[in-house]
């Protein structure tokens, strides 16, 4: 009888420990998913970053702020030539 009892412990006790790991392994796994998009998500946030430091150094440069004003304010320097395309 004490046999059956400590065999049916250490089956319990076995299909347990089975059981945790299994579920810390899908755990595991997981995170390491939430990581690599979280590292995506640094990596496109720095790529933004570098382009608004370019931005950043060109806005007090001349020739950005002419190409912002032909652009969004449809400003042209004198006597410059303005060519529209008509297909648009």
């Amino acid at each position: 009888m004490k046999k059956l009892i400590k065999f049916t412990f250490i089956f319990l006790l076995l299909g347990y420990v089975i059981h945790i790991f299994i579920t810390q392994q899908s755990t595991l796994n997981s995170y390491a998913t939430e990581s690599k998009e979280y590292e995506s998500q640094i990596e496109s946030a720095k790529e933004t970053q570098a382009e608004l430091n370019e931005t950043i150094q060109d806005l007090n440069s001349t020739e950005y702020i002419e190409e912002q004003a032909r652009e969004k304010l449809d400003m042209y320097l004198p006597n410059e030539r303005v060519y529209i395309d008509i297909t648009k």
